[in-house]
């Protein structure tokens, strides 16, 4: 009985219960919605049979008298399927037909029988007494009763064949209801006991656990890819966090000491211009912090989503031709040459500001790393429509980046150039990732030239869905 109880607490027992129920209902009510009307089209078709054979007798009587009158209730009564024929005394005693003994009181009163009444044939036995039957009574002029009546044996035989129909039906129902909990509605508890199971692993911190996903593409699935979405981003945003927290303790460190030294540097000294020098030192090293958090507040405002009611339709084209001829003096002055090859007239649905700052990011990190011990070199930006969306991407001609190693390039504080002899928080590629995931898009790193042995370049395509503006 417990375990009944267990079974029934389940949504998918419950349901199948509740379809059982209402199809029962359904089926029984339409049974006897069909066997009542049925029966009641058969009734009326025997009835209509009788009267005509009513109106039979009473022409053979007209006719040919008494004699007439037996002699048609004998010829009829040999036939195949014949009625019911009696001939009673006006005290109701059978005098001839084709029937031994019928309920007492029927002959009672005339016309139609107001409900059907048992009769026993002459071959019947003792247990064969319950045959029914519906019969018209009319009287001769010489007080003779006379009943014509038909069996209802075979209405009686429909209903049974109705309701035997039903049970039978009933019983395939149970027993494809069984069939289908056992092979549905178990998998479908299996499957969530999974989930369950998943979820208290999750909440118990081990984000890595995932839903299972049982391929068929059902409510169930559809849930568990949503959720295994969610649950990959906010692991994704712990892991940032977390990496965040071991970045600052470790990349801030050196700026803070180098300030707290400098103002220890100002303090010591007595010579104004070495304090002057101090202070403005202590002043160039704050800037860059607050650059840093401002970069940090940047990436996350962007990937919490903050700014998505600032979309709207901008030209990336004009973008992309202002980014250009801003840097242009800047790389000319690094000794490299900025190209530029823009297709005019390309727009998308996204944030000027943000777009306009990962361009900023790429080409500023194209400079940086982009120059040749040789001298001279080139950047090349691009801005073009491609069957996968459209592309917009930063060439340089430097050292380039390992593959093994840009999937790395693009957390935060992240850096391969260990020395930090290059100025930089290591920011720049985790914010224009995080602007590309914002618009939808994704980030691609690729070598310039991969047909060199070194200084393959590092070519960085931002890559905008195709959207309707």
């Amino acid at each position: 009985m417990n375990r009944f109880w267990f079974l029934f607490k389940s949504t998918a027992v419950r349901l199948s219960a509740l379809y059982i129920l209402l199809f029962a209902i359904c089926a029984a009510t339409l049974v006897f919605y069909v066997t009542a009307m049925s029966q009641g089209l058969l009734t009326q078709q025997i009835r209509e049979a009788v009267q005509q054979e009513v109106d039979a007798v009473t022409r053979a009587y007209s006719t040919g008298g008494m004699n007439g009158l037996l002699r048609t209730l004998e010829r009829r009564a040999r036939q195949p399927g014949a009625n019911l024929y009696i001939i009673a005394g006006p005290s109701g005693d059978i005098l001839a037909g084709n029937v031994a003994s019928v309920q007492p009181g029927v002959f009672e009163e005339t016309g139609w029988t107001s409900v059907p009444f048992s009769y026993q044939r002459y071959a019947d036995s003792d247990r064969d007494r319950q045959h029914m039957a519906i019969a018209n009574i009319f009287v001769l002029d010489n007080g003779l009763r006379v009943l014509v009546g038909r069996d209802l044996g075979e209405p009686e035989r429909f209903r049974v064949l109705v309701r035997q129909a039903l049970m039978i039906a009933l019983a395939i129902m149970g027993l494809g209801a069984i069939v289908i909990w056992f092979g549905i509605g178990r998998n479908a508890l299996k499957r969530i006991d999974r989930m369950s199971d998943a979820g208290k692993k999750i909440m118990a911190g081990d984000l890595s656990q995932r839903l299972p996903v049982g391929g068929s593409g059902d409510e169930f699935d559809r849930l568990s890819v949503s959720l295994n979405t969610m649950l990959e981003r906010i692991e994704k945003l712990n892991e940032g966090l977390r990496q965040v927290s071991d970045n600052i303790a470790h990349d801030l460190k050196t700026p803070l000491t180098r300030l707290r030294n400098k103002a220890t540097d100002a303090l010591d000294t007595t010579e104004e211009e070495q304090r002057r020098t101090a202070l403005e030192g202590i002043i160039a090293e704050s800037d860059q912090l607050i650059r840093t958090f401002n970069a940090l507040l940047m990436i996350s405002r962007v990937e919490a989503g903050s700014v998505v009611a600032e979309m709207s339709p901008i030209e990336l084209s004009s973008i992309v031709a202002d980014s250009a001829e801003l840097h242009e003096p800047v790389a000319e002055e690094a000794g490299l040459t900025l190209t530029s090859s823009i297709e005019p007239g390309i727009s998308v649905q996204g944030n000027r500001e943000l777009i306009a700052q990962a361009i900023f990011n790429l080409i500023d990190n194209a400079i940086k790393y982009a120059d040749d011990p040789e001298g001279g070199g080139e950047i090349a930006l691009k801005l073009s429509r491609r069957p996968d969306g459209i592309c917009l991407s930063v060439a340089d001609q430097g050292p380039g980046i390992p593959a093994e190693k840009r999937e790395d390039v693009v957390k935060r504080f992240v850096r391969l150039d260990e020395s930090r002899s290059k100025p930089g928080t290591g920011l720049g590629l985790s914010l224009v990732e995080a602007v590309m995931e914002l618009h939808g898009g994704t980030l691609e790193l690729s070598d310039t030239d991969p047909e060199k042995a070194e200084r393959r370049g590092l070519t960085v395509s931002m890559i905008f869905p195709i959207k309707p503006v």
